[in-house]
């Protein structure tokens, strides 16, 4: 989405920048592993594929996305790649009856050391508010792996309802409605600016 290519959201342990074609190869790297293929329900890609999944997400108006770094380790490398742990995506729906602009929310941390640091937790809450305010979404969505407990308890935590499980995929769907009193909750959850990228 061509709405955050120019740029960043600073939060205290994270940073969120727009996924670049410099950014490709090691997202590349990440989605060779069957355990992220997996958690995420993706096909693996070959090297030119993902630099043309790359573009397209750039110019797809229904999806967001933002790469997730680690800040400490930014601050101390100035190397967005080194720094880089996972991302987080919004896709806008648009089966949605009851005409409420709504999105599913996804995140993927997808350096080992860097999980059980509530990176995602920071990066899931950063990315569901930049949603709320320049996407003006209503309703979110969550679909997880019903063996990745960590997320579940997660989404639950952040205030999202369990509304559907299939079996068959081995996925949970959760939801949340936005209000006022849920997004004054994510203020004071998470510090956050937003800046420039260049």
């Amino acid at each position: 989405m061509k709405l955050n290519e120019n740029i960043k959201i600073i939060g205290t342990n994270i940073i969120l920048v727009p996924y670049e074609s410099k950014h490709v190869e090691k997202y590349h790297q990440w989605m060779k592993s069957e355990e992220l293929q997996l958690l995420t329900a993706s096909e693996p890609l070959t090297l030119d594929e993902e630099y043309q999944m790359q573009k397209s997400w750039r110019q797809d108006e229904d999806k967001l996305t933002f790469l997730i770094l680690d800040a400490a380790k930014f601050e101390q490398s100035g190397d967005e790649i080194e720094a880089l742990i996972g991302d987080t995506n919004i896709f806008l729906l648009s089966e949605q009856d009851d005409k409420v602009k709504a999105a599913e929310i996804e995140i993927m941390i997808a350096e080992q050391p860097a999980r059980g640091k509530r990176y995602g937790w920071e990066s899931t809450l950063l990315m569901l508010h930049y949603g709320i305010k320049h996407l003006h979404i209503e309703k979110y969505r969550a679909i997880t792996k019903d063996t990745n407990a960590k997320a579940m308890q997660m989404f639950q935590k952040m205030g999202f309802c369990e509304v559907k499980r299939v079996a068959v995929f081995q996925e949970v769907t959760f939801e949340k409605s936005i209000d006022d009193a849920w997004l004054k909750w994510i203020d004071r959850e998470v510090s956050q600016r937003i800046e420039p990228y260049h």
